[in-house]
This record gives C-alpha cells, sequence and structure tokens, in this order.
C-alpha cells in the first residue's frame, strides 16, 4: 500500500495543465534550426522499494552516470525488450533518462533574438524533465508531444552544455487515460512482501520509454506559435481559411503564399486572420479515389517584426489539403463523394524496440498498405506518431484519429477527475492534428462501458468538448456495447461497432455469423438512424497453422471468419453501413496469458510483416471494392487498378486517358 501511496502522490503532485497554445511540427526553415536527439541516451531504473529514490537524492541535480550505474538505452524505443532482465520488462514506476548535448555557437550568440525549445515527441505516461537540473516541464499522459521554452536556462550556461535528465512514470491508476490499477498481492505464502502487478484492461503491452524523437529547435524571440486551417471548395473555387497566432509581441506583420506542389504562388495573404482562395483547386482525395491522391499545398507563412532595432523574420510552412468531410443518416462524404472505408486497425508495436518510432517499418507498413488496397485505418488505441500522419497526408490513407481511452471499464473511471483529464488529451490531441486533411473523424475512447449509467454525461461532455473544440469533423466512438443499452451512443456521429462473432462468441461456429452480423446492423440502425462502421473483427490464426475444414487458430479459419463478414458487408454496404477494418494489420504483443501465444495473433500480416493467407483474401477484396467504387462503365464493368498496372477496362480492355466530370472516376472508353 505504501508504494501504491508514493506512486500517486508522485502523480497527483505533479498534475499538469493543458497546453495554452500551439503545438507545431518542428521544421526547419530560413529562420529555424531543428536538433535531434535521438540515439544513446543514459538511463536507470528506479527499483527502490517505494520507487522514489530518485527523488530523494535528487538525481537529476548532477550527471545521472555520478549517482550510481546506469545502462545504454536508445531513443526512441520501449525499454522493456532491450536487456535480459526480465524485471525491466516488467518494470512499473520511475525509470530515468538523460543526454548531455553541446549546443551550437549561433543559438547562444544572439540571446536577444534565439529562443530555444526542448520538445519530447511521446513518453509514457507521466514525465517530468530537468535542464541543468532546472524543472522545465511536466506531462501527464503518453502518444502526445510536449515541450519547454529552455530559452534562459541554456544560454547561462558555460560552453553551451545542455544536460536533460527525465524521469518516466509508467503507473496507471483509475484515472489516467489509458486506466489501470495496481494490485498488491498480500499472502506472503506465494508473494515476496510488497510484491504487486499493474493491472489494465487493454489487449496490447503496456510498453514504456520514450518512444518518439526528442528535439531542440529555435525559433526567434517573436515566432509564430500556431496555425488554425480549415478548408471548403465549391465550383472551380477552393478556399483556405486560417488564423495565426503569434506571441512575443503584439507589433508585426504577417505574409501568406499558398504553393503547389511544385512550387508555383496560388494565393495570397495578409494578417492573422483570412482565406485564400484558389481557382481550379488540386483537391486533397483519398487513395484509390482519384488519380493524384493526398495532393499537399503548402502554406508559407512569413512573420515580420521588430526585436532591438532589427528587423527579425520568423517562416513556418504548413503542409494544407483542401478537402471537405459531411455526414448523412447512410454516408460519408468526402469532397461531396460516398467514401466507403476498406482499411486496417493498426497497432505501434514491433520486435525489440516495442512502440519505438522506426522509419523502417513505417515505410514497409505504407508499402504493405498501399498493396493491401487499404484506403483508411484507425489509430487504435491511441494517437500515432507525427511522422506517420505525416506520410497519411501525403499519400492520402484516412485516419479515424482515436484518443488513449481504451481500457475505460469501471465505474471509477468515468469520475470528474477522469472526465477532465480526457477533456484535456481531447485538446491536446486536435491542437496537434487539427489540420490534417488525412484525420476525418475523431474517436474519443474504444470499448468503453458504455452500458454503465455514468458514462451518459460522460461521453456527452467529451464529444460535445471536441465538436467546440473541432466543428469541422465528425466524432465517434467505438463500442461493442448492447445496442439498446448503450448511453454514449445517442452523441457520436457515427456508429463504430466491434463483434467478434464464431471467436470470443460461439467459438468455432462459422454458420452463425451472417445471422448475427445482420442482426447487429439491423438493431443499430434502426435504433440511432447513424451510418455504421464494423470497426473491428476478424480472428487469430497462428501463421504456418493449417486445417481443413477450418479450426480456430488455423489459416483457414481466419479467412473463412472473413469471407462469412465479407457477404454481410457487401450487402449492407448498398444500404448504409460505410466501412470495415479489420483486427488487426499485423500481429501484436500483449500481457502474458493462457490465451495469448507470444501476443494477439489477429493479425492478416505477422508481426514481422509477412503475409497470413487472410491477407490476399482482403487484397483481393479491397482492390474490387476500389475497382467497383471507380466504374462509369455501362455495363458496370470495373477497372483493373492492380498495382503496378495502368488501370484497364475490363469490358473493352483499353487504358482510359479522359477523366469524367466525377474527379474520382475515369469513363470507359467505350461509354461514348
Amino acid at each position: 500500500m505504501a508504494l501504491c501511496c508514493a506512486l500517486c502522490l508522485l502523480l497527483l503532485c505533479c498534475q499538469a495543465l493543458a497546453l495554452g497554445r500551439g503545438m507545431l511540427y518542428p521544421r526547419e526553415s530560413t529562420s529555424r534550426e531543428l536538433k535531434e536527439l535521438n540515439g544513446i541516451w543514459s538511463f536507470r531504473a528506479d527499483f527502490s522499494p517505494q520507487r522514489d529514490k530518485g527523488f530523494v537524492h535528487q538525481w537529476y541535480r548532477k550527471p545521472l552516470r555520478q549517482s550510481g550505474p546506469v545502462i545504454d538505452m536508445p531513443v526512441p524505443a520501449s525499454f522493456n525488450e532491450l536487456t535480459q532482465d526480465p524485471s525491466l520488462r516488467r518494470f512499473t514506476g520511475w525509470v530515468w533518462y538523460e543526454k548531455e548535448v553541446l549546443l551550437p555557437r549561433s543559438w547562444l550568440l544572439n540571446a536577444l533574438n534565439t529562443r530555444v525549445v526542448l520538445r519530447v515527441g511521446s513518453a509514457h505516461y507521466y514525465s517530468i524533465v530537468w535542464v541543468n537540473g532546472v524543472n522545465v516541464t511536466e506531462h501527464e499522459g503518453g502518444h502526445l508531444p510536449f515541450e519547454a521554452d529552455i530559452t534562459r536556462i541554456v544560454q547561462g550556461s558555460p560552453g553551451g552544455l545542455c544536460r536533460i535528465t527525465i524521469a518516466l512514470n509508467n503507473t496507471l491508476t483509475p484515472q489516467t487515460l489509458p486506466p489501470g490499477s495496481i494490485q498488491f498481492k498480500r499472502d506472503k505464502s506465494k508473494y515476496p512482501s510488497g510484491y504487486f502487478v499493474q493491472k489494465t484492461k487493454f489487449d496490447f503491452f503496456n510498453y514504456a520509454g520514450i518512444h518518439r524523437p526528442v528535439v531542440l529547435y529555435t525559433t526567434p524571440s517573436v515566432y509564430i506559435d500556431d496555425i488554425t486551417v480549415t478548408t471548403a471548395w465549391a465550383g472551380n473555387i477552393g478556399v483556405v481559411r486560417y488564423e495565426v497566432l503569434v506571441m512575443g509581441n503584439t507589433r508585426y506583420s504577417l505574409s501568406l503564399n499558398l504553393r503547389e506542389k511544385e512550387g508555383k504562388v496560388v494565393a495570397t495573404g495578409e494578417g492573422p486572420i483570412g482565406e485564400l482562395k484558389v481557382v481550379e483547386p488540386k483537391l486533397w482525395w483519398p487513395y484509390l479515389m482519384h488519380e493524384n491522391p493526398g495532393y499537399l499545398y503548402y502554406l508559407e507563412v512569413k512573420l515580420s517584426a521588430q526585436v532591438g532595432g532589427e528587423l527579425s523574420e520568423d517562416v513556418y510552412t504548413l503542409p494544407v489539403g483542401i478537402r471537405t468531410v459531411h455526414v448523412t443518416s447512410r454516408r460519408f462524404l468526402i469532397n461531396g463523394e460516398p467514401f466507403y472505408f476498406h482499411g486496417v486497425n493498426k497497432h505501434e508495436d514491433a520486435d525489440i524496440r516495442g512502440k519505438g518510432l522506426d522509419w523502417a517499418l513505417i515505410v514497409k507498413d505504407f508499402n504493405l498498405l498501399q498493396w493491401l488496397g487499404a484506403n483508411s485505418f484507425r489509430t487504435s488505441h491511441y494517437p500515432y506518431a507525427e511522422e506517420i500522419m505525416d506520410l497519411c497526408d501525403a499519400y492520402g490513407i484516412v485516419v479515424i484519429d482515436e484518443s488513449p481511452g481504451v481500457g475505460i471499464k469501471y465505474p471509477e473511471n468515468f469520475g470528474n477527475k477522469s472526465l477532465a483529464h480526457h477533456l484535456v488529451v481531447m485538446e491536446e490531441l486536435i491542437r496537434r492534428d487539427k489540420n490534417r486533411p488525412s484525420v476525418v473523424m475523431w474517436s474519443v475512447a474504444n470499448e468503453p462501458a458504455s452500458e454503465l449509467l455514468p458514462a451518459a454525461y460522460y461521453f456527452k461532455t467529451v464529444i460535445a468538448h471536441t465538436k467546440a473544440i473541432d466543428p469541422t469533423r465528425p466524432v465517434t466512438f467505438v463500442s461493442n456495447a448492447n445496442y439498446a443499452h448503450d448511453h454514449g451512443a445517442p452523441y457520436v456521429d457515427v456508429i463504430c461497432v466491434n463483434s467478434y462473432f464464431s471467436w470470443y462468441f460461439d467459438a468455432g461456429h462459422l454458420e452463425v455469423i451472417q445471422l448475427q452480423l445482420n442482426t447487429q446492423f439491423k438493431n443499430w440502425y434502426k435504433t440511432y438512424k447513424k451510418p455504421i462502421i464494423q470497426s473491428e473483427y476478424g480472428a487469430d490464426a497462428i501463421a504456418g497453422l493449417h486445417n481443413d475444414p477450418p479450426l480456430m487458430f488455423s489459416e483457414e479459419y481466419q479467412k473463412a471468419v472473413l469471407k462469412e463478414y465479407h457477404s454481410v458487408f457487401d450487402k449492407k454496404r448498398k444500404e448504409y453501413v460505410i466501412g470495415e477494418l479489420i483486427w488487426n494489420f499485423a500481429d501484436f504483443m500483449t500481457d502474458q496469458g493462457t490465451g495469448r501465444v507470444l501476443g494477439n495473433k489477429k493479425g492478416i500480416f505477422t508481426r514481422q510483416r509477412q503475409p497470413k493467407a487472410a491477407a490476399f483474401v482482403l487484397r483481393d477484396r479491397y482492390w474490387k471494392i476500389a475497382n467497383e467504387s471507380n466504374c462509369l462503365c455501362p455495363t458496370l464493368t470495373y477497372y483493373n487498378l492492380t498495382p503496378c498496372l495502368e488501370p484497364t477496362c475490363l469490358k473493352c480492355g483499353t487504358t482510359p486517358t479522359v477523366w469524367s466530370s466525377t474527379p474520382r472516376r475515369k469513363a470507359c472508353p467505350s461509354a461514348a
């Protein structure tokens, strides 16, 4: 109990307020420099009984190596699986990271007009940061960035030395997001004194560490702090509405240039608020919905101000996609065209590195998404790295952006403290991703206990708050509750439903899937009259395990489950079902248990990204859906859009060269 109280006390004493300003992604420009701190850091886990030795002895006051032994730890990466120490893999409590760097001389010479910022892409879950022994910031929650202005500290440091110390606590409590609890084992005949375990109600491994890049960057002392962009279009005119927040001075001027990908300026503006009009805009279209998906303009914002009697400039360039999103009772529309989600759920998860950012893995995953014909994914069950989101914008991959609201299963998870933190998390998520054209919907939670009475007020409040911050996007959460008792469903714009017929229910009985799935869709739509996404479905399959007739855990059974679901999807997508997202893109690690063999095996790819038989089933299906959606042939013959081949009409065998008036479709040459 003492350990639990100590952990909770430290967390309570470190409550961070919501960020009050912007969170622009660090980009170099003529006025901004960037120094990446990725690589080897010094590391120590605090194994003291109360996990508080680092605070008692103030490890942050001098180099970490001087207070005891340290080991090398890569950043970004999870710390759990990088050593042979099983106690570190399952460690709960405070761990300490440290990095010493020298700042460029240019950052120190112009102290009057140089601002130095430390930014952490994400760290799990509670972070306290010191620079040269001085506390500079604290942040609650993983998956989202935080930063601190460290100008005064580093510019007063001899020789530009910058010692960065970060203490992380991965403890989850009933009020964190995701929530969890500490369970003490008090039977001394079975467990050592003080023995405890971290308990959670989510089915993925609770990796911890500094998971995304840590950087130092500079801005002028008068700088562009935030940019908010919304877009629209009508006829041949595109509109980019903007608002720019400037910090450091109230006297300044702003000029804006909107450039095409090739660099041509297509619109200009001045001042902190306004709108830019683009003639014949190139719209942002999803992958497989247009020959040029993911088209991005670049909004260059230039700030000019007088600092110390001299002209100071700050320049920031923001990628912008012009597109609209609208939801009806039966359709999800992007740029006025019906959009059908045929995609995946993912995890940030890989061998050794855990949730650590890995560019090679990211590129491989996007190549597999394109090979698969997937046009979308949900960031299950937390916000993904900004680097991943950048590629979604550029490739036209549509995203349902989900908060870390997973495992909300008990009444204590719906209290005022939990609600207040959830609102802060949504603010931070929207502040980070609000300008992304790929993000078409916010998801505030996954599989909460929404049948509990407190869920009504809780989700009404969270969804209303989300809409108040961003009225341009629909909001949902993902449910596995009974349709008749879901107290949050009345407040969402799109119904997202998870179901695992013939797996967790009626295990092994493939013959019941179609009846139960039809009943599910009928009940949800009749009750709420909102479009529905099958946000999860699937079955575990051990790669290389075969059985015919299909039996559970074989590749054949996974294929059979998918095909039964697909039969129903094909009927219902003509009505009000607007999407299907397989669970899961790839196998991933979970806690140990008798129902898990080295993790969850519902991936259509292995954890090493090798395809199972189900991947080919899904690939054939997704490309067929894309083909049918792009068909303008008189006999509804669809195009062969097989990757790496020119689109050819399966009716006349020729390659279309003229796009129809509907931007997403090509006209069959024989249609004339």
